[in-house]
This record gives C-alpha cells, structure tokens and sequence, in this order.
C-alpha cells in the first residue's frame, strides 16, 4: 500500500508542538482540505445571508415564523432519528475546555454528556486546537494520565461505563483558523475541528459502541443547518461508516434560530439528537439584531435576565414543545456557580438557585441540562432524577398546552427590570477580566465565583454598546455615555493593577483586554462577534 499523498494544506505561522503528528496526519489534512473545498464556498454564502437578514430586521424591528417553510411545521409526520444507546439519557451535561485535566475530570464527573469544547469555552491558540485533538484521541484510547504540578496530584480515568459521553462542539460558521490554508485561504474553523475530530475517531468511537456526536453553535438559519447535514453525510461516505452514524444537537442560542427551530431539526432529522437552550449568546443576539430597534429592545443588567422573564419563557417552553413533538431532546441552559473553598455561605446560597432552576427545567420537560463544574452534578441529577425516575428522558411530555406566537419571543420589554450602573460596572470588569484571560489563551475562566465563556464577554461588550448607544439613564442618573465606559473601565483597570500587583499586571495582557473591549463596546460599528479582532491579538 503507498503512503497517503502530501496533504495540499500548508500549516502557517505555527511553531511545532509535541505529538502533532500523530493529529495532523497526511490523511487527516486531506480530508480538511476536501471539506474546505466542498463547503466553505457555501458557508460564505450564508455568512453573507445573515448579514442580509439583519439589515432587514433593521429596517423592520420584527421577526416571524417563516411562511415559506410553513408545510413542514404543518407536518405531523415527521421524526428525527432514534436516539442511539449513549445519547438516550442526557439528564446532566457538564461544559469544558479540551485540555488534559478537564479532559479527565469532565468524563469521570458522573454527568451522562460530556460537551468537548473547541468553541466558547476554548480559545483557539493553535496549541489548544491540536492538543485539544490529541487530548481526546488518547481519551478514547486509555491512554491519558495528568499529574498537576503545582498540586502534584493525579489524575486518571475512571473505568469505561463509568464514563460521560462526549459530545464535541466545534467552532461556529463565523471563524477561521489562520494557521490552515487552501491556496492562500484560510480553513473555516468549524471544518477544522469537525474534520480532525471525526476523521480520528469517528470509527474508533463506534468500536466502543458511542459514536461521533456534535453540538452546532451560533446556527442562525436551516440552511446552516442543512449545510451540517451535507458535511455529515459526506464526512460519512469518506470515511465508510453508515449515514446516520453521526447525531447533532444543535444550540438555539441566536434569536433568527428561535423562528426556525422546526426547519432545523427537519434538515437535520437523520443525524439529529436535540436542541439545547443557550442563555448569554441568546441575549447576545437579540442585541445584536434588535440593536437599533428603540427602547422596547434594551435589555436590563444581564443577572436580572433570568430564565423566567416572560420572553425567555416563551423560548424554552417552545424548545421543549417543538422538541419533543419532533421526537428530539431538550437540554437545558448552564449552571455557571464555581463553588468557593472558603465560603460555604455563598455555596448554600448559590446551591440553591441551581437547584431552583433545574427543578424548574425538570418540571417543564426538559429531558437534561448543563452545568459547569463536577460539583454541581449531584445538584442538577437529583433535579432529574426526581422527574425522571427510572426513565431515560421524557420525550412523552408533549406539552400540547404551550402556544408561543412570534411576538412572543421578542417582547424584551416585558420584563420589569432596567439597566444599573452597577450593572455596566459589571460588565466592564467581567469583560476585562475575561478578555485578558482569553488572550493568554485562557477560554473557560472563573470571575466572581461564575464560569465565565466567550458568551459572557459578547453579552458584557453588547449591553455596554446598547446602554451607551440607547442613552440609558440610569437609578443614579448618570446617562450611558462612551466617556462614562471609558472611566469605568479606567478605574477597573487601576483596580486590577492595585489587586494583582505591578509585576503581574505588567506581564499580563490588561491592557490588550480593556483596549480590545472599549473598542468592541464603543465603535459606530458593531462588530457581528468580538472573537474576530480579539482572534488577530491571540497568539
């Protein structure tokens, strides 16, 4: 047999790391290279697509149900695929970076799911892309160990039934990765990490009777989602696995998805498992959509959005109900509490939100739900459990009694709360905080005893943006202005440097991260995500 040709992919501006041969194979990079050709000028077309339809929300301030796709909402007929054995009971997920010590924790924190991040969680520094990879494979293979060497303590895998279930969740559809090229052009991210992930283990997986599964973020349309599909039926045939190996579930974390959720478990149907219900990138987007669309759209500080705001009810119990009529999952949001080693206080108080709101999910028919630390497992399992039972999920609760119309999902000013200036104080120094950390290649990091992700600094930059934009006054009477952020974010800086010290400032990127967020919270133009100028500073 003759060796695999020289992959046409020419790795860029990178420095060689250990093992990254055994990710970046000739194989490997071939197959990237012909998914990069087969769809990238496709995912152009719809990157372009989202930017038409957000000028006509502009120019509108509205959203509706599409009446073009209307037949298929009508259809009662239709089904996605069963759920495989490993994916039937996903009562607690528990979010995380790739790296080797979240690799081992997250599998044995006793959650059914695994969600392997390469997206929100993640800042993709070549280094993290590629170990992130080989972190996984030796995962899949017993072959990972991690000793902390600060604490010296070990780390290993518990044995395989004891394990999560990964689900790996790739970039979204917006970002590049700089150091993969096509003839000058750069491999969408998404590709990337789908490609390297499925091209390793997709067999492997099926060996240890799971499979390839995937989350799919910031999906804005069903013609995203259908572009999915055509990936995994290719991905399939390439490598000769059944079609239908893959399952999806695919985060409605943008308010266009809101409208199209039906459509995108249709395009979807062979190789889709659910739907979860993103909170911070789903504000995010409402932001951004509705940016211009007057004082009705301003949302308050972003603690005061909970899951029980009329609008944000009206898009979870639609989730459930169009899930389950559809034969699908429906996941929850996340549970961000960090627990404190010091304050058992803050722990009781915190503890019982959590166990608040999953109860509240449980009883609505969610069939599971995210959390971001091992600690918060048993919390949100005895949330299910007691719902649950015995059962692996409660796809049977049809919830015929939810009717959600389009105006529903968009009536922000239904909520009776308005923005503070401790609010905005909030924003700033959560976003510099998080920004700094993200440059240093950090993408999961613990502000104010919360697990904090990329959704927390677009959240934080686009409630700066409206408040400043909309000239919100606020409980103080001090009115949003660009000079106001910039003196915030001058004291939280100074702050910053008195609480760490000049050394550790200095060798830190704080600067960088409160430049970089003055410029995404005040431009004339808002940046559609601020991973892309923060992606150009990322090294």
């Amino acid at each position: 047999m003759s060796a695999p040709a020289p992959s046409p992919l020419a790795i860029v501006d990178a420095e060689p790391l250990p093992r990254q041969d055994e990710v970046l194979t000739d194989a490997a990079l071939a197959f990237v290279a012909e998914l990069h050709r087969r769809f990238t000028p496709r995912r152009d077309e719809l990157l372009a697509r989202r930017a038409e339809r957000r000028a006509e929300i502009a120019r509108t301030s509205t959203l509706d149900f599409l009446p073009e796709t209307a037949a298929i909402r009508a259809d009662d007929s239709w089904r996605v695929a069963p759920a495989p054995a490993a994916l039937n009971d996903r009562r607690v997920e528990i979010t995380g970076p790739t790296d080797r010590k979240m690799t081992i924790n997250a599998l044995n924190s006793g959650a059914r799911v695994w969600l392997a991040d390469f997206e929100d969680a993640s800042a993709p520094t070549w280094e993290n892309v590629v170990l992130g990879q080989l972190n996984l494979i030796d995962a899949y293979t017993r072959a990972i160990d991690f000793t902390d060497p600060r604490s010296g303590k070990s780390y290993a895998l518990r044995p395989d039934d004891e394990l999560a279930t990964v689900v790996t969740r790739p970039r979204g559809w917006h970002l590049n990765e700089r150091h993969l090229r096509l003839d000058g052009t750069e491999v969408p991210g998404a590709l990337v990490d789908f490609g390297l992930y499925f091209f390793h283990n997709a067999q492997r997986l099926l060996d240890l009777g799971k499979g390839p599964y995937f989350y799919l973020p910031k999906t804005e349309s069903h013609l995203e989602a259908r572009l999915w599909n055509d990936v995994f039926v290719f991905a399939q045939d390439y490598v000769g696995i059944p079609r239908g190996t893959v399952r999806a579930t695919v985060l409605i974390e943008t308010i266009t998805a809101a409208y199209e959720m039906e459509e995108i478990l249709y395009e979807l149907r062979e190789h889709a498992s659910g739907l979860n219900a993103g909170r911070w990138d789903y504000l995010f987007s409402i932001v951004k959509n509705f940016r211009d669309g007057g004082a009705k759209f301003v949302l308050p500080d972003r603690n005061a959005v909970t899951m029980t705001a009329p609008f944000m009810r009206a898009y979870t119990e639609l989730l459930v109900r169009t899930c389950h009529k559809r034969g699908a999952h429906a996941i929850g949001g996340m549970a961000a509490f960090i627990p404190s080693r010091r304050d058992a206080e803050v722990n009781k108080a915190a503890f019982e939100k959590v166990k608040a709101d999953k109860d509240r999910e449980a009883h609505d028919g969610f069939d599971g739900s995210w959390v971001a630390h091992p600690d918060l497992v048993p919390i949100a399992m005895a949330s299910f459990d007691a719902v649950l039972g015995e059962r692996p999920n409660q796809k049977e609760r049809l919830r015929e009694d939810v009717a959600v119309a389009a105006g529903d999902l968009i009536a922000v000013d239904t909520l009776d709360a308005r923005p503070t200036y401790e609010g905005l104080r909030n924003a700033v120094a959560v976003g510099i905080r998080y920004i700094e950390a993200w440059l240093r290649g950090l993408g999961a990091v613990a502000i104010f005893n919360l697990m904090e992700d990329a959704a927390t600094a677009e959240i934080s930059r686009s409630q700066i943006w409206q408040w400043i934009n909309a000239g919100v006054v606020f409980e103080n009477g001090v009115t949003a202005t660009a000079d106001l952020a910039r003196t915030v974010a001058a004291e939280e800086l100074a702050a910053i440097r008195a609480e760490t010290g000049d050394e550790a400032f200095a060798s830190g990127q704080w600067q960088q991260a409160h430049d970089l967020l003055l410029q995404v919270s005040l431009d004339e133009d808002y940046a559609d995500f601020l991973t892309l100028p923060a992606y150009e500073r990322l090294r």
